[in-house]
């Protein structure tokens, strides 16, 4: 009776399996297949990001002779070929500063742009962040580096942000804006570690006083007062 029972378990299991082997053996093989493209993809990134590191470094030489045309070339590399990679961000950093030692801060901004304005909050994009507004700043867009500098989660460049908020601000004349930009630097602890407080101290101090009182315009009665007051002096110098 055993001897029967196994018997009739073994031509069970015969059968399932011709029933079902196709099914089985796409499934190892479509495994397989998912395992030998998952270390491909792995062994292409680290491919791409050796690759990028060598060429990075060419970059910071390039960047550090100042040779403008050899390092354009390697970023444009850089960003074409590795732009998943951390490199690509952090030649962008680089790039930006090359332009603005030879003076081409519209190329500082677009080479930063990509980056400056991705979507996240990572500490590389929140430095291309802070870069460009300055760059923006310093082209007299004080508007356009407001709309790129909501404030970070990211307590380590709040008082850095803070302190361009404060600067758009006095540039577009919003005296009590940027008033409250740069105090609320001063009043951060942990700001005396990332911004220097006596500048922005003197930013502050610089400001227009809102409780100054205005100069009144003149009205009609005193402007025709005044001119008959001189109209007064000149026949008496004639005379």
């Amino acid at each position: 009776m055993n001897d029967l029972s196994e018997k009739e378990q073994i031509d069970e299991l015969r059968g399932w399996w011709k029933e079902n082997r196709a099914w089985v053996l796409s499934g190892i093989a479509i495994g397989l297949v998912a395992i030998i493209g998952f270390r491909m993809y792995k062994t292409q990134q680290l491919t791409s990001a050796l690759q990028a590191s060598v060429r990075f470094e060419e970059l910071v030489d390039a960047v550090a002779d100042n040779k403008l045309e050899q390092a354009n070339s390697i970023a444009g590399t850089i960003f074409s070929e590795n732009s998943e990679t951390v490199y690509a961000s952090q030649a962008r950093l680089a790039m930006a500063r090359l332009y603005m030692d030879r003076g081409r801060d519209a190329d500082a901004v677009e080479v930063l742009r990509p980056l400056a304005t991705a979507s996240g909050n990572d500490p590389v994009q929140l430095v291309g962040r802070l870069r460009m507004a300055r760059v923006l700043l310093y082209q007299g867009k004080p508007q356009e580096a407001l709309d790129l500098l909501d404030e970070p989660a990211d307590t380590a460049f709040a008082a850095r942000f803070r302190e361009l908020i404060g600067d758009a601000h006095a540039e577009l004349g919003n005296v009590a804006e940027a008033a409250t930009a740069y105090q609320s630097v001063l009043g951060d602890v942990a700001a005396q570690q990332t911004v220097n407080v006596q500048l922005v101290q003197m930013k502050l101090d610089d400001l227009p006083d809102l409780n100054a009182p205005t100069r009144p315009e003149a009205t009609d009665d005193a402007a025709s007062a005044d001119a008959a007051v001189e109209e007064s002096a000149a026949e008496e110098t004639t005379e």
